[in-house]
């Protein structure tokens, strides 16, 4: 069923229907710039370690204005750069079966953490993260900004974030260790364990503020 969604919005290519075992998705503001970076990111490294069968990846926006459109040139050039392709990606946004057909929303940022938080239906299976904190970095990153105001440099920085976060998220895949999912109270566990499944209507979050990004 995935796999059909994601052919209809058109530009995913054909999606291996044997049962992977895990489903993330990737979830940005207009699914154009982050979103589809982290998904083109970690499905190559899922692919190269062997994984890419067991492992679903898809993006998503919080917004539905880029419906349809490809990622942006900016976001395509730095990737191709880098040897990912995510020229054929679509954007599409959430919608609301996707909180029972992923394991794993993984957002950019605390705007798309609380908008998920404040859309997920009681006993959701998905579980929310933010996939920042996985990363294995010098200094600590919660978030992956928005680059779609400024230059080329600013891409070139979301793949830094996002290359050093899906490395972490390989890795406690390969270790058979659960993805780091932050507890209502927004602090993540100085010890790295996983939290349970997301809860409807225990996040107000911040419509205004999921709206002021367009990647």
């Amino acid at each position: 069923m995935i796999g059909k969604l994601r052919q209809w919005i058109g530009g995913r290519g054909p999606v291996n229907e044997a049962a992977p075992r895990t489903r993330i998705l990737m979830v940005c503001t207009g699914n154009i710039c982050r979103s589809p970076t982290a998904e083109g990111v970690l499905r190559r490294k899922l692919q190269q370690a062997g994984l890419g069968d067991q492992v679903l990846v898809d993006s998503a926006g919080t917004q539905g204005y880029h419906t349809a459109e490809a990622p942006d040139a900016r976001a395509i050039r730095a990737a191709a750069q880098r040897g990912y392709d995510i020229a054929s990606l679509r954007a599409r946004p959430m919608r609301p079966e996707d909180f029972g057909q992923f394991d794993w929303l993984l957002a950019m940022d605390q705007t798309h953490m609380d908008w998920l938080r404040k859309r997920a239906p009681a006993g959701a299976k998905a579980q929310l993260a933010l996939l920042m904190p996985h990363a294995r970095l010098p200094q600590a990153h919660t978030e992956v900004p928005d680059p779609y105001y400024g230059g080329p440099s600013g891409f070139e920085h979301v793949l830094d974030l996002v290359e050093a976060a899906c490395e972490g998220v390989l890795a406690r895949l390969q270790g058979g260790q659960p993805l780091l999912s932050q507890p209502p109270g927004g602090q993540f566990p100085a010890d790295g364990t996983a939290h349970g499944p997301a809860q409807g209507g225990r996040e107000q979050g911040t419509e205004q503020g999921a709206r002021q990004g367009k990647g």
